[in-house]
C-alpha cells in the first residue's frame, strides 16, 4: 500500500544526496526514473501525486535551497554556486533566485533576511503514516542525564496554545495561513547564525530547528502535568540582531541551569517509540535528592526538545537550584 512513498523518498533522498555532491548527471529525470524502474512520465505522475508538487519544480526549488546557504555562508563567487548547483550562467542563476525570493543573490549575501527555502519533504514516514515502530530494536544503549549552565541567547519561534504533541502542533499549524510547517521551517532554514545548526539542510536534523515547551499557566498540561505552550524554533546568539519575520516571535532567555536527558543515535523506523520510552521513564524517574536542583516550573522558562536520530533524542529541562 505504501510502495510509493517508500520509493519517491528514495528520490528525495537521492536529489538531496546529489545536490550535496554536485552529481547533476544522476538527477535528470531520465536517471531518476531509471532507479525507480518505472518510465518518466509515470514517475513524474506519481511524484506530484504523493509530494504535491512537479518533480521538476521540487528539484529545482531544492538546488536553490542549498545554494542560497552558500551565498548566506561563503564567499565563493556567485558563478561558481551557480553551475556547482546546475545553473547554466550567472544571470540564469539570478533570475531563477529573485524570482523564488524576491531578492538577488548579490543583495542577499549583502543583507540576509528571512525567506521561505524549500525544505525536504518526507512522503514516507512510518509515524505520520500510522504504521509505526517496525520492532526490531538494535540498540541497548541508556539515557544519559547530566547538569548543564546555557548561556543567554535569543529563541525566535511559533507557538500554539492548543496543540498536544508534535504531530498535532504541525496538524493546528497548517491551519494557520502564513504559519504552516513549509512556511515556517522554510523561514527558519534561512535564518543565518543559529546555534544549533551543523550544516545540515534537513528539517528538525542539522538545520538548527528544534520543538520546545514554554511553561504558561494558559497553556495546556503536558505528560507531566505542568501548564505548557508548545513551541517550534531555533536558538540564536544574544546579541542576534537580525530580521523577525511577523509570523514568528523572538524571546530573550536569560543564562540558566537545565538537566539533560539524552539517548545517543538510534534507527527511526525500529527505534523511535522504543527510544521515547526511555527518555519518558527517565524523566519521571529521576531521583534529585543529594543534587541541590528541582524542576524549574517558572512562568517563561523554556524546555527544549531535539530530536536527530542520527546523533541523538534529547530533552533539555530547566531546573532551579534549591535554596537552604
Amino acid at each position: 500500500m505504501y510502495e510509493w512513498q517508500r520509493q519517491i523518498q528514495a528520490i528525495v533522498d537521492k536529489i538531496d544526496e546529489c545536490i550535496k555532491t554536485c552529481d547533476d548527471e544522476a538527477l535528470t529525470l531520465r536517471a531518476l526514473a531509471r532507479e525507480l524502474g518505472y518510465s518518466e512520465f509515470h514517475t513524474t505522475r506519481k511524484f506530484k501525486e504523493i509530494a504535491g508538487m512537479p518533480l521538476r519544480d521540487y528539484l529545482r526549488s531544492r538546488k536553490l535551497a542549498f545554494a542560497l546557504k552558500e551565498v548566506r555562508d561563503t564567499d565563493k563567487s556567485l558563478l561558481d554556486i551557480a553551475l556547482a548547483h546546475g545553473f547554466s550562467s550567472h544571470e540564469a542563476f539570478t533570475r531563477a533566485f529573485k524570482a523564488a525570493y524576491g531578492v538577488t543573490p548579490r543583495e542577499f549575501r549583502e543583507r540576509p533576511r528571512p525567506v521561505v527555502l524549500r525544505t525536504k519533504i518526507n512522503p514516507f514516514d512510518r509515524y505520520l503514516l500510522g504504521l509505526g515502530e517496525i520492532g526490531m530494536t538494535k540498540s541497548n544503549d541508556g539515557v544519559e542525564t547530566y547538569f548543564v549552565t546555557i548561556p543567554a541567547h535569543k529563541f525566535l519561534h511559533v507557538k500554539n496554545y492548543e496543540s498536544n504533541g508534535y504531530w498535532d502542533f504541525w496538524q493546528k499549524q497548517n491551519a494557520i495561513p502564513g504559519q504552516d510547517y513549509d512556511t515556517i521551517c522554510g523561514l527558519l532554514d534561512s535564518i543565518k547564525g543559529k546555534l544549533d545548526d551543523d550544516g545540515g539542510s534537513e528539517v528538525n536534523s542539522g538545520s538548527g530547528q528544534l520543538m520546545a515547551y514554554m511553561w504558561d499557566p494558559e497553556g495546556r498540561l503536558c505528560d507531566w502535568g505542568i501548564p505548557r505552550i508548545e513551541c517550534y524554533g531555533v536558538r540564536l546568539p544574544a546579541d542576534w540582531q537580525g530580521e523577525v519575520p511577523p509570523n514568528l516571535q523572538l524571546i530573550d532567555v536569560p543564562e540558566a541551569e537545565y538537566l539533560v536527558f539524552e539517548h545517543g543515535p538510534f534507527d527511526y523506523e525500529q527505534e523511535n517509540r522504543t527510544v521515547e520510552e526511555k527518555i519518558e521513564r527517565a524523566m519521571a524517574e529521576f531521583d534529585f535528592e543529594g543534587t541541590g536542583y528541582c524542576y524549574d516550573e517558572t512562568p517563561g522558562r523554556v524546555l527544549y526538545f531535539y530530536f536527530n536520530p542520527a546523533r541523538c533524542w534529547k530533552y533539555v529541562r530547566p531546573v532551579s537550584r534549591i535554596e537552604g
